[in-house]
């Protein structure tokens, strides 16, 4: 069994197509997914997407680079969170690439999430490209491990990796993974420790090999958990046990069925 630890299955490209995409994720053995949140607007129709699918969770938040939203307070999270199938804060962190100007009301708004994160107690889902210094600045000034958390579509060192391990947080891989030209990240998913290491498509993106260039969907997680235990030279079936496990053990308010 497999999950799928992040995907945007509202996007309009997956929703069109949403009994298609359930049937081809569970024809692969993907039992389990997480959509998530970007827009506090979208927030309804996530939520009503995991609610018509047992194997569906959701989580609730705003991405770094939306700034054309509604804006977030730590209240009205916690508040959206208090509901079953919501399992997560997130996705939330910083995006230096499209903002070169490292906005202050990026970095407000994170620290925003953490604080919500912690009083509602579940896990952060964290996004960072181009802002890793003060991603984890951040994480360690609000106090991140409290609440506890993923490093989303990881493509960063193995020295941020460490840094967002000594939190107690989880690294999880897309499919960038596969591609012929992410060596450094290779090297990375080989020296994540087995019970922190999660897999996930980031769907409607970054589809893996064979599929790349192609709308991703949860079915593809498996080659993502295929390429990290070729590099790991473990058997597919670890790969898929320990990261199925660490996904529940991390989002405790998902139950496996």
């Amino acid at each position: 069994m497999y999950v799928d630890s992040h995907c945007h299955l509202d996007f309009p490209d997956l929703i069109a197509r949403e009994d298609e995409v359930i049937a081809a994720m569970h024809a692969a053995a993907v039992r389990h997914a997480l959509c998530v949140s970007v827009k506090l607007e979208d927030f309804p129709r996530v939520l009503a997407l995991a609610g018509r699918h047992p194997g569906l969770y959701a989580s609730v938040g705003v991405h770094p680079d939306n700034d054309d939203c509604e804006e977030p307070d730590e209240a009205r999270l916690v508040a959206l969170a208090d509901h079953p199938k919501v399992i997560a804060i997130g996705e939330t962190g910083l995006d230096y690439h499209w903002q070169k100007d490292a906005p202050e009301w990026q970095r407000e708004r994170f620290r925003t999430h953490i604080r919500a994160a912690r009083r509602a107690g579940k896990p952060l889902i964290i996004h960072t490209r181009e802002a890793a210094a003060d991603t984890l600045r951040l994480m360690r000034e609000e106090r991140a491990e409290e609440a506890g958390g993923v490093m989303h579509c990881f493509t960063e060192s193995q020295e941020v990796a460490d840094a967002a391990l000594a939190l107690g947080f989880y690294i999880s891989f897309s499919g960038i993974v596969t591609f012929k030209n992410a060596r450094a990240l290779k090297e990375v998913a080989t020296r994540v420790p087995l019970d922190r290491l999660l897999i996930e498509t980031d769907a409607p993106y970054l589809a893996p090999v064979p599929h790349r260039g192609r709308t991703n969907e949860p079915a593809y997680v498996v080659h993502v958990a295929e390429e990290i235990a070729r590099l790991r030279g473990e058997t597919l079936e670890r790969i898929a046990q320990a990261s199925t496990d660490n996904f529940f053990r991390l989002f405790r308010h998902a139950h496996p069925h």
